[in-house]
């Protein structure tokens, strides 16, 4: 059994335009999606800004009511449960976003951002102060970060450092499913590498699947098992990553692959 699954999931909204009589336009944002992930597995989601990508990442999360179709969890489909059911559930699947700075409350240490997250599973922990501290500790530790700066506030973070600290705060709750929004897009290429490899060694650590959302081919290859290619709100080709690169099915593909940049050295002259 598939440890996610997505079972023919759309998403229509609804837009209204024009005056003084306005037109409706039915927007197909997300438009049948059925996708299998496996327990351990990093599938990689890409396709040009507009594509859906987004939106169907907060669909799993249930941060949007589909239109149809389902969200299948271990073989739990999310949508039969009660609100109170799902705001457990969402403990075993957290979300790592674009922009940390963003994503972060700036009047919050790291100190309370991350025991706010550790204490959605553990509860208890709010009555040992010793422990909690010990967690917090550990949590920056596992994703590099010196405990040092526990007291610290996210400005005072370079922008890698506050991505590490958004992906500690994820990790707070111990899901099972991590999805990661373009994650790295906003970092400089030097430190995409260190959060990309942080990541790979987090899923082999803690047995972790993975949704990772970019629009970079070239950055999904390295960390994605597969990869799945969404054009116009549907999936038009799932592969094994070094498959999809070297023969591509669909038409979308070969185009996000003929816009990786390609570096051409000056021809040097013999002497």
């Amino acid at each position: 059994m598939s440890y996610l699954k997505l079972e023919n999931l759309t998403r229509h909204f609804v837009r209204r335009e024009g005056w003084p009589i306005p037109r409706k336009t039915l927007i197909r944002a997300v438009d049948g999606v059925s996708l299998q992930i496996e327990k351990g597995e990093i599938l990689g989601l890409v396709g040009e800004s507009g594509c859906g990508k987004s939106t169907l990442s907060r669909l799993i999360m249930q941060l949007l009511t589909p239109t149809s179709g389902s969200v299948v969890l271990e073989g739990e489909r999310l949508a039969d449960l009660p609100p109170a059911e799902i705001r457990k559930r969402r403990r075993d699947f957290q979300m790592i976003f674009q922009d940390p700075y963003a994503s972060l409350n700036p009047r919050m240490t790291v100190y309370s951002a991350l025991a706010e997250a550790i204490l959605t599973r553990h509860p208890e922990l709010k009555r040992d102060r010793p422990a909690l501290e010990s967690a917090v500790a550990a949590l920056m530790g596992r994703v590099g970060l010196d405990p040092r700066y526990i007291r610290k506030y996210p400005h005072e973070f370079s922008g890698g450092q506050r991505q590490r600290i958004a992906i500690a705060r994820a990790l707070g709750p111990e899901p099972k499913l991590i999805l990661a929004d373009e994650p790295v897009s906003a970092l400089d290429v030097s430190i995409q590498s260190q959060i990309l490899n942080l990541l790979l060694q987090l899923r082999d650590e803690l047995g972790l699947t993975m949704i990772f959302i970019s629009h970079d081919l070239s950055v999904v290859r390295y960390i994605a098992d597969r990869i799945a290619v969404m054009d116009e709100g549907k999936i038009v080709e799932v592969g094994e990553a070094d498959a999809l690169f070297t023969s591509p099915q669909s038409e979308v593909t070969r185009t996000l692959l003929q816009a990786i940049p390609k570096i051409r050295y000056p021809a040097t002259a013999s002497a």
